[in-house]
């Protein structure tokens, strides 16, 4: 039984892959915001345990997660959790930077950090749900398009890195996928959304879970899932 330290979680494709991996009978670790996003993630996966920390605030995770219990085993890490907010460059302040950037890329190259220890103990795996705009940027995309191709330069690094003890590493790309996330970019786009467009996050779920049940004679180091439809 493998033990899965997961973020985003709540909804999406990180609750998607949670489900997976709840029902077959793995080890959750579930990271939330605050404690009473905490308390929803264990009603929603009984058994699974969680953690504090707040994405937002990379600067104070380590202080968070020092004041409580850590896994002392941990076979993965996915990065799932991510924010988004669109507008030209020309028009982005500071402040819209700095949330992207920490949520989506400063954050993530944190809690790697903090876990390394574990994840090369056991040759583990970790999986970082980048974005087609981790590949491409688009007009208005700016400040996103910026944290996902950081992304996937911490991912090229690590992966480097890691690769001669046994730590896999691998950035999967999804195109847009029906989610609450995909809601707010069609809003601030200005379109009506209809997630029967987009691909189902159950099936961006099954492509994670699929890299990271590979046998260890081979790893998936980028992976770009697209809409099908």
């Amino acid at each position: 039984m493998a033990t899965h330290l997961i973020t985003g979680a709540g909804s999406g494709i990180g609750a998607a892959v949670a489900r997976r991996l709840h029902e077959r009978g793995d080890e959750l670790v579930l990271l939330a915001r605050d404690a009473g996003r905490a308390k929803e993630l264990a009603a929603l996966f009984p058994g699974a345990r969680t953690l504090v920390a707040d994405l937002a605030d990379p600067d104070r995770i380590s202080k968070s997660l020092g004041m409580q219990p850590m896994p002392d085993h941990l076979d993965s890490l996915l990065h799932i959790a991510g924010v988004v907010d669109l507008g030209p460059i020309g028009e982005l302040r500071p402040r819209t930077w700095h949330q992207q950037l920490n949520a989506n890329l400063i954050s993530p190259a944190e809690l790697t950090r903090l876990f390394l220890p574990q994840l090369r103990a056991s040759r583990g795996h970790v999986v970082f749900v980048n974005s087609g705009a981790g590949l491409t940027a688009h007009a208005e995309w700016g400040a996103y398009a910026a944290s996902k191709h950081g992304l996937k330069a911490l991912a090229d690094s690590l992966r480097h890195e890691e690769h001669a003890g046994g730590v896999r590493v691998t950035s999967v790309y999804p195109g847009r996928t029906a989610s609450p996330m995909q809601a707010k970019v069609h809003s601030q786009e200005g379109k009506e959304y209809d997630p029967a467009k987009y691909i189902d996050a159950e099936s961006v779920a099954t492509t994670i879970v699929m890299a990271i049940d590979l046998p260890r004679d081979a790893e998936v180091n980028d992976l770009t899932v697209r809409p099908g439809r």
